[in-house]
């Protein structure tokens, strides 16, 4: 798969060199006018056929997936103290299966969901005078950076809990029995002992959490916008109600039947990027957790 990947996506690469990630200029550097020009077949002005600049889905990749990672790394690590120390027995017994099935929920069923529920609030939101303010550069709509990364968070959520509960309840009972021995109250106990011995798992948790984020196709291409957009910070409100398309979604909605045509080897350029990332994330994660395994515990 990888060689298949990077054979089909060279071509891509060795056209535009580094410059591939990075923007482009004018009326050129719109990936949508990029994408149109290969699939027809008519170079740009001044550029070859497989002419690409990447930036606008790349930084649409870093936003949605950093939003909603950082978001449920809080999120699941509260959740999963909670299972784990405080839920009465009854209460794991109905959440814990209900956290596996929402592991498994197919990603469309997400952004159908989203769709009919969420974006439509965002929408609301927006206002017409922010819509009306923006709207010569880009259309606003409740599909979005703020509905894809909320809807990313919920998907991402049930694996990163699941991780973190299984190593918080692996926590030998006499280590937080030595603490509260010591006059540590319950809540420090946990802090200061279950989650520190569990952050091995942490780590793991948010590498599965930030690679399922980054592959991630189908839900952002319903979310996010459909449209290759680089949201400015500097817009203030205005850049969470910006659309987005990261890379994975346009792999879904580029990708034609023929891997031997330009747009072709774009879209494996792209996945090969996507390989890449997630292996040195799990590389680094790897690194981080070595020192953190001789004082903890680990998946």
């Amino acid at each position: 798969m990888l060689l298949t990947v990077l054979i089909n996506g060279w071509p891509s690469f060795s056209t535009n060199g580094l410059a591939w990630f990075g923007p482009g200029a004018g009326a050129n550097g719109d990936p949508v006018v990029q994408f149109r020009a290969m699939q027809t077949g008519t170079a740009l002005p001044g550029h070859p056929l497989l002419y690409f600049r990447a930036w606008p889905l790349i930084w649409g990749t870093l936003l949605s997936t950093f939003g909603a990672v950082v978001i449920a790394l809080v999120i699941s690590t509260l959740a999963a103290i909670f299972l784990t120390e405080f839920a009465p027995p009854a209460a794991q017994r109905v959440l814990e299966p209900v956290i596996r099935l929402l592991a498994g929920v197919p990603s469309v069923i997400y952004g159908l969901v989203g769709l009919l529920l969420i974006a439509p609030w965002v929408n609301g939101l927006i206002g017409n005078g922010r819509k009306e303010s923006v709207q010569y550069v880009v259309q606003l709509s409740g599909s979005c950076l703020l509905t894809a990364t909320l809807v990313l968070t919920v998907m991402i959520l049930p694996i990163m809990i699941a991780f973190t509960s299984g190593a918080l309840a692996a926590v030998p009972a006499h280590w937080r029995e030595g603490s509260v021995a010591l006059g540590a109250n319950r809540w420090r106990t946990v802090w200061r002992v279950s989650v520190r011995a569990a952050r091995p798992a942490i780590v793991s948790a948010t590498v599965f959490g930030t690679a399922r984020a980054l592959g991630e196709a189908i839900m952002l291409a319903m979310l996010g916008g459909g449209r290759p957009f680089a949201p400015n910070p500097l817009d203030g409100l205005t850049f969470f109600f910006e659309p987005i398309q990261p890379l994975a979604a346009s792999i879904v909605k580029e990708f034609g039947d023929d891997p031997n045509t330009p747009i072709g080897h774009t879209m494996y350029a792209i996945g090969a990027v996507l390989l890449f990332s997630v292996a040195l994330l799990s590389l680094a994660a790897w690194a981080v957790r070595q020192p953190l395994k001789r004082y903890g515990i680990g998946i």
